[in-house]
């Protein structure tokens, strides 16, 4: 120990908050200890009360952020798939592999298991056209992802058949999208085009995020504050 109190062994969250930026830079340490306040990462702390994160803390912190980030996983359903690491006897963190790589197929019944979702459920989904299986029945990484995150979201009460209007909100906003791509096409040539629809996309994706995030504000009537 220092003079101060501070640990000399292990890392301050300051020091964590260092090796992290280069790779996730809108991190916080208020983001650190807010994981830690909901079980996802859990550091020593010294007779003085300091965290210490050992190397398997910053990985595993390295883990929650990139499937957040990469992923959009829920933290729930993360902190699961921790859970299910730290029970596996030796089992790296990157086995526990949320969703499949792009690009990448699985059946029907690797779906259910790597969403944890019940058939019923999956029929649901497939009924109120939130997700589709493919050529042969497979389905692709997208959809494993929508179906963990309606999973997430049906434990909080929410019904899959009032996810519909997801579906509809979605399918008009590629509508919108590729009205204005084939009226660019006919003055640009394919390349130019197809970059209009990733723009489009991006732009389309950060406009809804704000105004959903204008109207929960609303709704919580001031409620919820950032934590």
């Amino acid at each position: 120990m220092t003079a101060a109190g501070r640990p000399r062994g292990g890392l301050s969250i300051g020091a964590v908050l260092a090796q992290l930026r280069s790779d996730f830079p809108d991190v916080t340490i208020s983001k650190i200890r807010f994981l830690e306040s909901e079980g996802l990462v859990r550091p020593a702390r010294t007779a003085s009360g300091y965290r210490q994160f050992a190397s398997a803390d910053v990985e595993r912190l390295r883990y929650i952020l990139a499937a957040q980030r990469d992923r959009y996983l829920p933290l729930k359903v993360i902190k699961e798939q921790l859970d299910a690491a730290d029970q596996g006897a030796g089992k790296a963190l990157r086995a526990v592999d949320p969703a499949p790589a792009a690009g990448h197929r699985v059946t029907r019944e690797d779906l259910l298991a790597r969403a944890g979702i019940e058939p019923g459920v999956l029929a649901e989904l497939e009924q109120h056209g939130l997700l589709k299986a493919g050529a042969g029945g497979f389905y692709d990484h997208e959809a494993v992802q929508i179906a963990s995150t309606v999973r997430a979201m049906v434990e909080h009460g929410v019904e899959p058949r009032q996810l519909r209007s997801f579906r509809v909100a979605a399918d008009r906003e590629v509508a919108l999208v590729d009205q204005v791509a084939t009226a660019g096409r006919r003055q640009r040539d394919r390349a130019g085009g197809d970059e209009v629809v990733r723009e489009l996309g991006a732009l389309s994706v950060t406009l809804h995020t704000l105004l959903l995030k204008v109207g929960l504000r609303d709704v919580a009537g001031g409620r919820v504050t950032p934590r």
